[in-house]
């Protein structure tokens, strides 16, 4: 398998990409094709990003010169959150069912990961992040139910959402990774605004659930430089530490995002002021 590698870029590159660069260095595309694992290797924070959707048979997670360990999980942590239909993630020959967001912790020194569909005909999803990792804490499967479960944002701002912390340390420990999931109310776009950035840690947004013609208006870019990438449905964002990480909606929508860097603690950020931002 081969894992195409982005690089890390700075805020002095990226104010001059126009808009073919910024989507080449920033967006995530073809995540998920059936019968496919498709994995892209991010120099932010060593991110890996991915997706997998077997179809009548099981698909095994191989390594590639990127990673540099074999195997994969030598060296790594991982979660895997499951968008599509129900299927089975197999972790060195124990079986975890996942249905449809759900996500499961996987622990470095895993050896043997493999992922099924239950139905061929209506095949899992499942959407992958793996971050270095120094200890081997135990794997978790969470529900939705088993997250914590945060309500957010107002009618009057747009803004109403609820968000879920799943791998969080009072979830699933782990040594770096946090993941959770995030999902608009009807009538509702605006993502993660007021923005703000955290520059000991980098980001990655995986927007789903949205119609064929829905596109979310992705912010980026320092604050005073800000840009923006058009995103469609079951792509992903990377987003550095020194970017602001926010978006709007054509209609609602639901995100899954990831943080990988220096610390766990999820308050850790810096609020951008309004009048701030350019």
């Amino acid at each position: 398998m081969t894992i195409p590698v982005r690089q890390a870029i700075s805020a002095d590159e990226a104010r001059h990409f126009d808009t073919d660069k910024l989507r080449e260095n920033f967006l995530v595309t073809d995540l998920f094709k059936q019968g496919e694992i498709n994995l892209t290797y991010s120099h932010l924070d060593r991110t890996i990003v991915g997706g997998a959707v077997p179809g009548g048979t099981e698909m095994e997670l191989k390594t590639s010169k990127p990673v540099g360990s074999d195997p994969f999980l030598k060296r790594r942590e991982m979660g895997v959150f499951n968008i599509g239909g129900t299927g089975e993630v197999v972790l060195d020959g124990t079986s975890y069912v996942l249905n449809r967001t759900d996500c499961i912790y996987v622990p470095m020194g895993t050896a043997d990961v493999r992922f099924k569909s239950a139905d061929a005909n209506d095949p899992a999803k499942f959407y992958i992040v793996s971050t270095p990792a120094h200890h081997a804490y135990p794997a978790k499967l969470i529900t939705a139910d088993d997250a914590n479960k945060l309500d957010l944002g107002s009618d009057a701002e747009c803004n109403k959402r609820v968000l879920r912390q799943y791998i969080h340390p009072d979830i699933a420990p782990s040594c770096q990774l946090l993941m959770g999931m995030t999902a608009l109310e009807p009538g509702s776009v605006w993502n993660t605004m007021p923005c703000h950035i955290h520059d000991r840690r980098s980001e990655l947004y995986l927007y789903f659930d949205m119609a064929e013609q829905t596109r979310v208006f992705h912010m980026m870019g320092e604050p005073n430089e800000t840009r923006h990438l058009v995103v469609a449905n079951e792509q992903a964002i990377l987003s550095p530490g020194w970017s602001v990480h926010c978006g709007a909606g054509t209609a609602n929508y639901t995100f899954i995002w990831s943080m990988a860097g220096d610390n766990q603690d999820f308050t850790d950020m810096d609020f951008i002021a309004m009048e701030d931002l350019r």
